[in-house]
């Protein structure tokens, strides 16, 4: 388990309290921003946590003395932090400080988070951040979206999910865009879903085929209207979801008169048709022939 966020970051600061917040919306990997004040540090260095691949964004909300930091037992240069200046810190790196008095955000980001922004940005995965050492950096994109947190933080049972995970999710991708240099691979056509989106959609459609499900659930994962979603999907697709999904329907009902001894009945329940006579009607207008038929063929 990670020493990265919330309570266990507290201890490894030595702080009693550490509220934090965390989005699972990428499903693969979490993204966590914890709130730690600290007045009266003690006389002991912080950390090094322990290494793994992710990275801490510290967005600093008050200003910082001139405070001493190492990364991989190299001391970096001494300087002054100002109130909304943030630093980056490469936890495979061993990032460690003599400790002062600080009230900060600390974001963070897995590799399997950054992996997961690149993957939905449809863009190449991001190997390092680039980042001097110990130095701030007056990020007023990070600043922002960091204020936004705040009340949810202090508030968590006020708090929106969605919002929370929106904002989150906003501030990993400005990160692997502007310390990462992740560009997505290519320019969207215009009206289209974002590739995503895209994936999200063909995802829940396929793991529905058998009972189906209403397109505003489809739209509400990814973030759109219903009738923007419909148009988008037709737009990057060619065809309406609903078309698309029968498309899917009578392709796997191929691969059961294909490869397994069922009956015409049962492909039709195993592929989320209403009855045999329903596969069959959908088949012949969309292959041509019956699913009989075109069964009898292959064992020719």
């Amino acid at each position: 388990m990670t020493e990265a966020y919330g309570q266990r970051l507290g201890e490894a600061l030595r702080v009693g309290n550490a509220p934090s917040i965390v989005t699972r919306a990428l499903r693969a990997a979490e993204i966590a921003v914890t709130e730690i004040r600290c007045d009266n540090p003690q006389p002991k260095m912080f950390g090094p946590l322990q290494r793994e691949d992710a990275f801490l964004v510290t967005l600093h909300l008050r200003d910082s003395p001139k405070r001493e930091y190492w990364e991989d037992g190299r001391r970096a240069s001494v300087r002054a932090l100002r109130a909304g200046e943030s630093c980056l810190h490469d936890l495979k790196r061993d990032p460690t400080a003599l400790p002062k008095a600080f009230h900060s955000l600390f974001f963070y980001l897995p590799r399997a988070a950054l992996d997961a922004i690149a993957d939905n940005a449809d863009a190449p995965r991001i190997r390092d951040l680039s980042y001097e050492p110990g130095a701030g950096v007056n990020d007023v994109t990070i600043s922002g979206l960091g204020s936004l947190l705040l009340p949810a933080l202090r508030h968590p049972d006020q708090a929106n999910p969605l919002f929370v995970d929106h904002v989150l999710l906003a501030v990993g991708a400005h990160i692997a865009q502007t310390y990462g240099g992740m560009r997505p691979a290519s320019r969207l056509a215009r009206g289209g879903l974002a590739p995503w989106q895209e994936r999200r959609a063909r995802e829940i459609l396929r793991a529905n085929i058998k009972r189906g499900v209403a397109l505003k659930e489809v739209a509400r994962e990814c973030g759109i209207t219903v009738g923007h979603f419909s148009r988008a999907f037709r737009r990057t697709l060619g065809v309406a979801p609903h078309k698309w999904l029968i498309e899917q329907r009578v392709a796997l009902s191929k691969e059961k008169l294909c490869g397994e001894d069922l009956s015409l009945s049962d492909v039709a329940a195993e592929c989320g048709f209403s009855d045999q006579s329903h596969l069959t009607r959908v088949f012949r207008q969309t292959v041509g022939v019956s699913p009989g038929a075109w069964r009898r063929a292959l064992k020719r």
